[in-house]
């Protein structure tokens, strides 16, 4: 397997610190609001990685956490006057349900920052100690001088990194990049007591503790959107190396690129950012799933209304060899081919992966003997698997979305039965007439030689 390791700019075999235990952390979501399809990429891309290590390996410990301790958390409540436990757990079980609906499996772990406190806390305590970080005006901030590597990841000079970073300049800070570790906390917002006062912690530290404590000083991988590279996890890398007396933090780290929206970067200020559950009212979860699989995860994808469209159809093709394989038994030694995990095993190359998946299912369409149907549908099964796709009913994908339509499965079975009887007559302006009027109502009739079948169109 080779991994594009941030770290380095380049792909790297990946070999794990230890072949027993592979260990990721993803950096999950701050529960504020709604989750938009751009916080759906990385758990889709992530997923699907977790998804292939656990094939390749015993056992694989996948952390991705909740941030639930947040300034924007903090005006949402107060907003609403509650408390901030009110918001975080609506917004939690709201991101849980949009995951379910695009086939993210749960992870083996799912900190929550106010779970943590005291590893918090006893990590900044350890980098005063070793003097990487120091306490002022009830703060506490990380010396980014003290941390000579402090750019490397992102590759940019430390002051050029600053110029971009809009750090707040304050008189207690000894440099003007240092970054906050503890802040205190007015009594009118929530707080937890530690050695510098009442307060609360700042951003880049939660996840270095929830890591270090659920996964070891040094962890294999860690993910997240290109847009956290810097300042989050530059910052994340240097309090890390440095709590841990100068070892290594992650071995690799993989980032997916942004999603932008008819071209443009999505921006809650000019209001292009579309949520996960507004698209899920409109289209199947898979189909979206799919969509956000269909670029490399390190490039940018753009997001549109026929990116989507194309997905539902290429499920289609999918699950149309799969629904006309349906008397088929998959053979129980077969899994998916090499070449798909040759695909996958080259930095998580999706498109190449699903290039094969349909050279599967054309095989599979074409294949005449009972084993070879046996042999292929069991590998397509198996390969939509490890992509988190292709696990639902045929008959089911079809019918999605059509009883909340124009037309119930019912009305279309019937409608379906008069054409054939129709056809039978050769009464074709009625057999015609028939399969018009299901097109207009969203359902296209296609003959086959296993018989007439109907899928959804909208």
């Amino acid at each position: 397997m080779q991994l594009h390791n941030t770290a380095s700019g380049r792909k790297e075999p990946f070999v794990p610190q230890n072949p027993e235990r592979v260990t990721m952390y993803v950096c999950g979501p701050t529960v504020y609001s709604y989750a938009h399809i751009g916080n759906a990429r990385p758990a889709v891309v992530f997923d699907v990685l977790a998804r292939l290590l656990r094939r390749r390996y015993p056992r694989v410990d996948y952390a991705r956490n909740i941030t639930d301790i947040d300034d924007k958390i903090n005006a949402a409540a107060a907003k609403e006057g509650v408390e901030i436990g009110v918001i975080t757990a609506r917004f939690a079980a709201a991101y849980h349900e949009d995951l379910a609906a695009l086939g993210v499996a749960p992870t083996d772990f799912e900190p929550r920052v106010t779970e943590h406190l005291p590893q918090i806390i006893s990590m900044i305590e350890r980098l005063i100690a070793s003097k990487h970080a120091y306490a002022a005006e009830a703060h506490v901030l990380f010396s980014v001088a003290s941390y000579p590597d402090y750019g490397q990841l992102s590759k940019r000079d430390p002051r050029e990194l600053l110029a971009g970073a809009r750090v707040e300049v304050a008189p207690y800070k000894k440099d003007a990049g240092d970054f906050v570790l503890w802040k205190p906390s007015p009594p009118e917002l929530p707080g937890w007591d530690s050695p510098w006062g009442r307060g609360r912690p700042g951003w880049h530290i939660e996840c270095s503790a929830m890591a270090e404590a659920l996964l070891g000083d040094t962890i294999d991988i860690h993910g997240g959107g290109h847009d956290l590279v810097f300042p989050h996890h530059e910052n994340e890398r240097a309090q890390s190396t440095c709590a841990h007396g100068g070892a290594v933090f992650s071995r690799y780290w993989l980032h997916n690129g942004f999603l932008t929206m008819d071209s443009e970067k999505m921006s809650k200020s000019i209001g292009n950012v579309l949520l996960v559950r507004e698209i899920l009212k409109h289209a199947p979860g898979e189909a979206v799933r799919l969509a956000l699989l269909t670029g490399h995860y390190r490039q940018p994808l753009d997001w549109n209304d026929e990116a989507l469209a194309d997905a539902r159809r290429k499920l289609d093709r999918l699950y149309g060899a799969l629904r006309d394989t349906a008397d088929v038994a998959p053979a129980t030694d077969a899994v998916a081919p090499d070449a798909f995990l040759a695909a996958l095993d080259d930095d998580l190359n999706t498109p190449a992966a699903l290039a094969e998946l349909f050279e599967l299912a054309r095989a599979l369409n074409k294949a005449e003997s009972a084993d070879d149907k046996a042999r292929l549908r069991a590998q397509l099964l198996d390969a939509g698997s490890v992509l988190g796709i292709l696990q639902a009913d045929p008959a089911a994908w079809f019918s999605h979305s059509t009883a909340a339509g124009s037309v119930s499965n019912e009305e279309i079975d019937r409608l379906v039965a008069q054409r054939a009887e129709a056809k039978k007559a050769r009464n074709f302006a009625e057999s015609d007439r028939i399969r018009d009027e299901l097109k207009a109502r969203g359902i296209l009739i296609e003959d086959s030689a296993q018989g007439t079948r109907w899928r959804s169109i909208n």
